[in-house]
């Protein structure tokens, strides 16, 4: 039964709409009305720029990890590894559908991947690094924050999988899960992709392109 409270915790913390708050609170405008109509890290780099881009990043990171270490509220998981992996991956993903499927700004949410980057970073911060070096290096040489997500996405269940070799069935088939997932939320970017027409994000300048969009 706590489980269960704690997993719809999770969901709700998920929930909260770190790019529709600042964009509200910010500019008097909601993210979703313009650029791809996300309300995610990647549209907020993409219609405010790179700071608040990087801003929303971190919210949507944070809520990955606060989700995660709710395991530690219950005294059953603080020293049993396995279970306390398995129970912070469900937690996790609760925090990721929130994201996406948020009920506090009517089920329209983001793509769940700095949420998703969060969670990793909170079970497994080497395997987190090795995601986020993949992103970076993907991203300076494209300037396409979706691409850079799907080859960070697919990059985690080699980590895992190959590179660390984790003993652990559910963390095995989570990640490859989260590679599925990442692929089929990013669809019409990858179609985009295909025929030409994805935006670049700016980095390292300031950039609004509301009225653009």
């Amino acid at each position: 039964m706590n489980e269960v409270i704690l997993i719809i915790f999770a969901y709700l913390l998920g929930s909260i709409p770190t790019s529709l708050i600042i964009s509200k609170t910010q500019f008097n405008i909601d993210i979703r009305d313009y650029g791809s109509g996300n309300a995610g890290a990647t549209n907020t780099f993409r219609v405010l720029g790179s700071r608040w881009g990087t801003f929303v990043m971190f919210l949507d990171m944070l809520k990955g990890v606060l989700a995660v270490k709710l395991a530690l509220l219950l005294p059953i998981y603080i020293d049993n590894d396995f279970a306390r992996t398995n129970f912070q991956i469900g937690l996790g993903l609760a925090a990721v559908i929130g994201h996406i499927f948020p009920i506090w700004a009517e089920f329209r949410g983001g793509k769940g991947v700095a949420t998703l980057l969060g969670l990793i970073i909170a079970i497994s911060p080497w395997t987190a690094l090795g995601c986020v070096g993949v992103f970076l290096v993907v991203l300076f040489f494209t300037r396409f924050v979706s691409l850079s997500s799907i080859m960070a996405s697919m990059a985690f269940p080699v980590f895992i999988l190959i590179i660390f070799n984790v003993d652990n069935n559910a963390y095995r088939i989570f990640a490859i899960v989260v590679a599925l997932l990442v692929i089929l939320t990013h669809q019409k970017n990858i179609g985009r992709l295909l025929s030409g027409n994805e935006s670049k994000v700016p980095i390292f300048k300031k950039r609004d392109r509301r009225k653009s969009s």
